[in-house]
């Protein structure tokens, strides 16, 4: 059974940083792309960026991409997102997700199978 559990949001002043993490359970991490998405008061859920099995490829939406660095750690099982110069739009619940296999472009909501349960980022003016 997968689990994915989210850790490491909370209160920040734009122009600051954060590091998201996401803790894999279940024995399918290594094998599968992993995505962070994130989800507004009233909005969508949005793409933010996304990694394939092995982390040699990544992808990004635009709005983060030179501000925000995917990474994981296959030894541990954890999925990470790097966030700098944060702004206040920034402010969202933020998941990880599993793509339904190794690669890394899968950027809709309803094409990744598995869901953690979020975590909170707000980002102050």
């Amino acid at each position: 059974q997968v689990q994915l559990v989210e850790s490491g949001g909370g209160l920040v002043q734009a122009g600051g940083s954060l590091r998201l993490s996401c803790a894999a359970s279940g024995g399918f991490f290594n094998s599968y792309g992993m995505g962070w998405f994130r989800q507004a008061p009233g909005k969508d859920r949005e793409f933010v960026a996304a990694i394939n099995w092995s982390g040699e490829r990544t992808t990004y939406t635009d709005s983060v991409n030179g501000r925000f660095t995917i990474s994981r750690d296959n030894g541990k099982k954890t999925l990470y997102l790097q966030m700098s110069s944060l702004k206040p739009e920034d402010t969202a619940v933020y998941y990880c997700a599993k793509a339904p296999d190794g690669r890394s472009w899968y950027k809709r909501p309803v094409e990744y199978p598995d869901w953690g349960q979020g975590t909170q980022v707000t980002v102050s003016s």
